[in-house]
């Protein structure tokens, strides 16, 4: 069998699964548990798990493709080990793709690694890529959280900027790169182009749709799905019209 798909990856990547699904039923059965401490109604809470559920849906489709983009150089186990934890396809390809390149192997991940020392230098530098953040948080997250809390109760208007102004960054950031975003050149539709645009237009239109239908006393349910279903609907539209358009319209990227 190929070292990248044998046993013992397999065994790796089932232990890395179970101890990430056991870690989210664990703080889910402990925030049901607080919640109804709380008084909070039963049909609330369900109405949380069931939103914050569907709302994984389009992410994990993005981590599926990402899975499927590596594994035609790395197999799809250490691809599924890693995203299983942490990862997304702009880190892992350019992390997987440089590794790569340094032992002067062309085509980057595009190519089966049939190397173990190459294959393991990949692995290695994609997982210690991501450890940075993971040891940053804990170690000044409680700092930072006093300084603004210190900020906040001086202004309590304060509190409502700094929210919005953090989601109207994090939104900006993928706007951006759905405009002028430059991508892996190895990589269909990785930079901006005509189906990053479609993506983008579908996904305002089709949000706007659900805030509008959710405002109806009968589709109030929908407030709570309105964004993963958005983002689905997005996704669907782009892949039918990389179907029906042209193969050099519909890839056109001036970012790739």
């Amino acid at each position: 069998m190929n070292f990248k798909e044998d046993s013992f990856m397999v065994a790796i990547a089932l232990c890395v699964v179970f101890f990430v699904v056991a870690q989210a039923l664990f703080f889910l059965v402990r925030a049901v548990k607080r919640a109804k401490e709380l008084g909070i109604a039963n049909q609330t809470i369900k109405n949380t798990i069931v939103s914050s559920s569907l709302f994984t849906i389009a992410p994990a489709i993005g981590i599926v493709a990402t899975v499927l983009t590596l594994s035609a150089g790395l197999g799809y186990v250490l691809p599924w080990i890693r995203l299983t934890v942490i990862g997304n396809i702009s880190y892992e390809v350019t992390a997987a793709t440089n590794a790569v390149e340094a032992f002067g192997l062309a085509g980057g991940i595009s190519q089966p690694i049939e190397n173990k020392e190459v294959f393991a230098t990949v692995a290695w530098v994609m997982t210690l890529g991501s450890i940075m953040p993971l040891i940053l948080v804990p170690i000044f997250l409680k700092k930072v959280q006093s300084k603004m809390n210190k900020a906040v109760s001086k202004n309590s208007a304060l509190s409502s900027v700094l929210s919005a102004a953090a989601f109207i960054g994090l939104i900006s950031a993928f706007v951006a790169r759905a405009i002028a975003g430059k991508g892996d050149a190895h990589i269909i539709g990785d930079g901006a182009g005509i189906l990053s645009i479609t993506a983008l237009i579908s996904s305002v239109i089709l949000m706007l749709i659900m805030q509008k239908l959710a405002g109806l006393e009968k589709l109030k349910w929908l407030e709570s799905f309105a964004m993963p279903f958005a983002m689905i609907g997005a996704m669907a539209i782009v892949m039918i019209m990389a179907q029906i358009l042209p193969a050099d319209v519909a890839f056109l990227e001036w970012r790739g």
